[in-house]
């Protein structure tokens, strides 16, 4: 453990009751169990090895943030013991006929209860800490509906801005731990903000895709989570500001606090909310709309790498005959050898392709031509260019300037056609390959 650790109390296996199963976490399993010499309900969370989440779970103290008991420290039967929170997790309750009942006042109480616990671990804790797994699922309701964060198994103590490493669930992460960039508190924001939209319109975030597809669409697409029309104004700019790409444009939470205060003080708000919270059959088609463009997008990727994927399997084809060949035709084994690297035409532009081809046929012909000057063998060969050019529905292959001449000529005359029939087996967007070779006595 680091110096940071407190000592916590050191619970034994078997002074545990185990009942059920209550949910999955970060890293384990959570199961409600008596802990008998306490006589109290706890909720356990087994792991396969104690690491941080109870160095961190043991400094914090704060009514929303759930209370740390103790850890289980014997090998195989690692465990971390905390209050057990009767009313289940925000997403189940979120899931269920209850949620009907939310109001404007339920919504920016809980939304003020996490912000709290939020701003405790950033600002307030004896060591700054980040969640970076802030989801419905991790964010308890005790038996009188006060929330609580749990599951710590993806946070980190931070002094500074750090790289992380990829935790937590897609939906919910911002794109910079999607990434695995280095990251700050206000990656939690971003998770705050779709917390927010879960309670405001109780729908699952990106329901019915996976979670690289929802990275994808997060990242490379910058798609945010649809904000219904009829959202009351302030809540809809909170959750865009949560949701900034840049992650110091996103407000950290003292400044979130006291967004949802100035926000408690508007007289017109709650008839906004509630109007809106009780009209979801009137709004809930725009999140359908969204979900199904997004599905045509993934659908069209989809698409495009099964394209590319049977273009990879064509090239391979091509390049293992090419390479046959230039077993028969020593002068092109090391340029079928350059052709079949699987980056060359991918990971490079069209203008580079060509001066190294250029550049390899060039010194290859060069070396040849002083090889074969002792066996009286004068090759030339003057202008040859090949000019690949696609679009999307026109293959079309220009051979200019093309001229042999000397002995090597019909040895020649195959393998050069081979890299034709190579280069026509590319199904890119708008090619150029241009080949020079010159051979000079």
């Amino acid at each position: 453990m680091s110096s940071l650790s407190s000592s916590f109390v050191q619970i034994k296996h078997e002074d545990l009751r185990f009942y059920e199963n209550c949910g999955g976490g970060s890293f384990g399993s959570v199961y409600r169990a008596h802990w008998i010499s306490q006589d109290k309900e706890v909720a356990v969370k087994k792991l396969l090895k104690i690491e941080t989440e109870a160095e961190i779970l043991s400094s914090l103290s704060h009514k929303n943030i759930i209370q740390f008991y103790g850890a289980v420290l014997e090998s195989p039967n690692y465990g971390i013991v905390t209050e057990y929170a009767g009313g289940g997790s925000l997403y189940e309750y979120l899931s269920s006929e209850q949620s009907e009942e939310m109001d404007m006042e339920q919504i920016m109480t809980w939304a003020m209860e996490i912000a709290k616990g939020m701003h405790y671990l950033h600002s307030e804790a004896p060591v700054k800490v980040i969640h970076r797994d802030l989801k419905s699922r991790n964010v308890v309701l005790t038996t009188d509906k006060v929330l609580k964060i749990c599951d710590f198994g993806a946070s980190k103590f931070q002094s500074h801005t750090t790289h992380m490493t990829v935790v937590g669930t897609f939906p919910w992460m911002a794109p910079e731990v999607i990434q695995s960039l280095p990251v700050s508190e206000t990656c939690d924001t971003y998770s705050y903000g779709v917390v927010l939209w879960e309670m405001l319109t109780r729908e699952v975030p990106f329901k019915g895709f996976e979670g690289l597809q929802v990275a994808w669409l997060v990242v490379e697409k910058q798609e945010r989570l649809t904000i219904p029309t009829s959202c009351p104004p302030s809540f809809a700019d909170l959750m865009k500001k949560c949701w900034q790409a840049e992650p110091k444009e996103r407000p950290v939470f003292k400044q979130v606090l006291g967004t949802l205060e100035t926000m408690s003080k508007d007289s017109r708000l709650p008839e906004q909310c509630n109007s809106f919270l009780h009209n979801k059959d009137q709004w809930r088609c725009e999140i359908d709309a969204t979900l199904e463009r997004l599905r045509r997008l993934e659908r069209d990727l989809s698409s495009k790498e099964k394209e590319l994927e049977e273009r990879e399997l064509r090239l391979r084809l091509w390049e293992e005959r090419l390479m046959e060949r230039s077993n028969v035709t020593p002068f092109f084994s090391p340029i079928a050898s350059g052709i079949s690297s699987e980056s060359f035409f991918r990971s490079q532009s069209q203008e580079s392709n060509s001066a190294k081809i250029s550049c390899l046929i060039r010194t290859l012909s060069n070396g040849e031509r002083e090889r074969e000057r002792g066996k009286g063998y004068h090759p030339m060969f003057s202008a040859f260019r090949l000019v690949h050019l696609l679009d999307d529905t026109v293959d079309l292959f220009k051979i200019l300037s093309f001229e042999l001449m000397g002995s090597y000529c019909d040895q020649m005359c195959e393998t050069i056609l081979q890299l034709v029939l190579y280069c026509f087996s590319i199904n890119s967007e708008k090619v150029q390959i241009f080949i020079f070779i010159s051979i000079l006595t």
